[in-house]
């Protein structure tokens, strides 16, 4: 494994073309949930849930989100070894910052005291107000912090020697309703195969990397 991470920033890509013959080891699916479950969000907030497939059958139901709109994703879903589907909350809501400060006192996180762990709340809750009642952003603030989670996920994955396709071409309201999605206060954002790149159908493996200059991209000061 290299140990220079900006390695796998500049060798990982979008993968056109999945090996459906090759399947990612059990190690490796572990690790895949711990990336999606370990990711940093504003104020640990963590408004997400995944729906991962990876039987044919599960892949298929996924699928059913391209027939209409974006045929062209469908063999990606199909081929992949697995493939998650990332989605966001829908209401920035009471009862998920109880869970979350519930959560994380059983991690021991606030061994300094009720204080600390009260001064954490209210840090918390300051936030949520500022997007709920001031900005009135917060069901996209949460979908940003949800693109933070798939951020690390698409690297983690590069490191592991994994392929993966993000995806929005795809129809959130048919995965929503295939998953119960919004019942469960939750709407799908983006889709994400994994598995091993084809060595032929992957025109996108061989293609050099297009990026802007840093005199485009960065100011020094």
């Amino acid at each position: 494994m290299n140990n220079d991470i900006t390695y796998y920033a500049k060798h990982r890509h979008t993968t056109k073309a999945y090996d459906s013959s090759k399947k990612i080891s059990d190690e490796n699916v572990a690790k895949m949930k711990e990336l999606l479950r370990f990711s940093p969000s504003s104020t640990n907030w963590q408004p997400w849930h995944f729906v991962i497939a990876s039987t044919p059958e599960g892949k298929a139901r996924i699928a059913k989100a391209t027939a209409e709109k974006y045929p062209f994703n469908q063999n990606s879903i199909l081929d992949a070894s697995h493939v998650v589907v990332f989605s966001s909350k829908l209401e920035a809501d009471d009862a998920h910052l109880a869970k979350v400060l519930k959560q994380e006192d059983a991690d021991g996180r606030f061994a300094a005291g009720e204080e600390f762990k009260q001064l954490s709340h209210a840090g918390r809750e300051l936030f949520t107000n500022i997007h709920k009642h001031d900005l009135k952003d917060a069901q996209h603030w949460l979908d940003k912090q949800v693109y933070l989670n798939l951020g690390q996920f698409l690297l983690g994955v590069a490191t592991l020697g994994l392929d993966a396709t993000p995806m929005e071409g795809i129809d959130t309201k048919v995965l929503d309703e295939e998953f119960d999605l919004r019942e469960k206060g939750y709407t799908s954002l983006v889709v994400v195969p994994v598995g091993y790149r084809h060595k032929t159908d992957d025109y996108n493996a061989n293609l050099p990397k297009s990026r802007l200059p840093y005199s485009d991209i960065l100011t020094e000061v």
